[in-house]
């Protein structure tokens, strides 16, 4: 006698019906966030993404937490729907949370916890009003199964080891990353786009006017050499007629 054992599929909802964030302000940076790595990473073996709910255990949909941003180099960055750390193979590398009032608890106590658990080798965490962070851009390295933080530089800047970036806040409160190898601050796709534009149409004025330039140039040298022309047949002329009144004198003296 054979039984047969009904094989259960285990569903891993795609949202847990939670709002994106708590305010534009958190909503925008978090989406700017992931949009300037994005453009970092294109075509890159990076994954990418932010809001998107990241299981941790096989087989328990319960197990899961929701980043607002993170990376996770060496893997496909073909979009998904979740992410399953079993199937994937891999933790991400850092992940940035955009704190506000009703995640400050969450992002300074519970999160770091569980990411310290997971083996997530860098954490920020950025204040967009800087009325819950001191200063409003952190971060952390995990170090022996525990995280330490990352203390700034003489400018004020944080280090991300593992995306080699500087994280920093300017004078209006806004979150900067740059390149530490370069210096350069990243753009989103579009930022780059317009950038491009702007700097090809400085670089097209800038001919135009280097051209004109050597034709206002060329017409002075020009009409510099006609003058010169001129001058120099007025003077062969005058010359000319002087040479010929000097020559009729001496025929009337000559007649005399």
């Amino acid at each position: 006698m054979s039984t047969d054992h009904a094989v259960i599929e285990i569903e891993y909802p795609e949202s847990d019906g939670k709002p994106m964030g708590e305010s534009d302000l958190h909503r925008d940076w978090m989406m700017r966030v992931i949009q300037l790595l994005k453009h970092r990473y294109a075509g890159q073996q990076v994954y990418v993404t932010g809001d998107l709910l990241l299981y941790y255990v096989d087989g328990d949909p319960r197990r899961f937490v929701v980043p607002d941003a993170f990376v996770v180099k060496g893997v496909d960055p073909g979009r998904r729907g979740i992410y399953k750390l079993w199937e994937e193979g891999k933790v991400p590398n850092m992940v940035l949370e955009t704190t506000s009032h009703s995640t400050r608890a969450r992002d300074t106590r519970e999160k770091p916890k569980l990411y310290s658990r997971l083996g997530i080798p860098e954490y920020f965490q950025y204040d967009p009003t800087g009325d819950y962070l001191d200063p409003p851009i952190c971060g952390y390295r995990l170090s022996s199964g525990r995280y330490h933080k990352i203390q700034p530089d003489s400018l004020g800047r944080i280090a991300s080891e593992e995306l080699d970036l500087w994280l920093e806040v300017d004078s209006n409160g806004d979150l900067v990353l740059r390149d530490r190898a370069t210096g350069r601050i990243l753009q989103t796709a579009e930022e780059a786009a317009v950038a491009a534009f702007e700097s090809e149409r400085t670089a097209r004025v800038a001919e135009r006017v280097a051209r004109e330039v050597v034709e206002f140039e060329l017409r002075n040298e020009r009409q510099m050499h006609e003058s010169e022309r001129l001058a120099r047949e007025a003077a062969e002329a005058k010359n000319r007629q002087l040479e010929m009144e000097l020559a009729a004198l001496r025929a009337r003296v000559g007649d005399k």
